[in-house]
């Protein structure tokens, strides 16, 4: 029976003893990695990149299509004064069965604003970054796009308050894509007074 003890305790602290060795020499590798890296001697590779590489493309993702997408449109009020500003919501919907992609910048969801057949103001009359979406049936995209009363130029005005003011009458919103230029939100009239 003390033979069995003997062996039980003398197992156990090898084990102990093994543990504790293998800490120490750990600790000790560990340390001198720090003191290496301390000093500069440290041996490691820095990988470097001039330029990032192009992504893979391992499937390929269709556009939305006109039969897929429906816009709505609709103003936050009726009426507007004169140098006042609107704000309109736009919503993208997707309603195809398959997901694809779609182009929600601002300069892709387009609205237009109309007066007596001529258009008075633009949304997409800056560059906007790119914003594509991937949607799948039922997804939709809402964005508030603000219409200061202002007209749009041919060229891009950034200070959108320094253009000139739309005066008292009725305008039609209309929503549409670049890209897909058939599919238009219906019309929505307001009063600017």
């Amino acid at each position: 029976m003390y033979r069995r003890r003997r062996i039980v305790v003398g197992a156990a602290a090898l084990v102990v003893l093994f543990v504790l060795g293998f800490t120490l020499y750990s600790l000790g590798r560990g340390a001198g990695a720090v003191v290496n890296v301390a000093l500069g001697n440290a041996d490691h590779s820095v990988l470097e990149r001039d330029t990032s590489p192009e992504p893979h493309h391992s499937a390929s993702v269709r556009n939305c299509s006109a039969k897929d997408t429906r816009l709505e449109l609709t103003a936050k009020t009726a009426t507007v004064s004169v140098g006042g500003s609107l704000d309109w919501v736009a919503t993208i919907t997707h309603e195809g069965s398959g997901s694809c992609l779609i182009d929600a910048s601002d300069s892709g969801r387009v609205l237009t604003i109309t007066s007596g057949g001529k258009t008075v103001w633009r949304s997409d009359s800056c560059p906007a970054e790119s914003r594509s979406l991937l949607m799948a049936k039922g997804d939709k995209d809402v964005k508030t796009i603000t219409w200061n009363t202002s007209r749009t130029t041919d060229e891009c005005v950034q200070d959108q308050d320094s253009l000139s003011k739309v005066d008292r009458g009725t305008y039609v919103g209309v929503l549409s894509l670049k890209k897909a230029p058939k599919v238009k939100s219906q019309p929505v009239t307001i009063e600017v007074q």
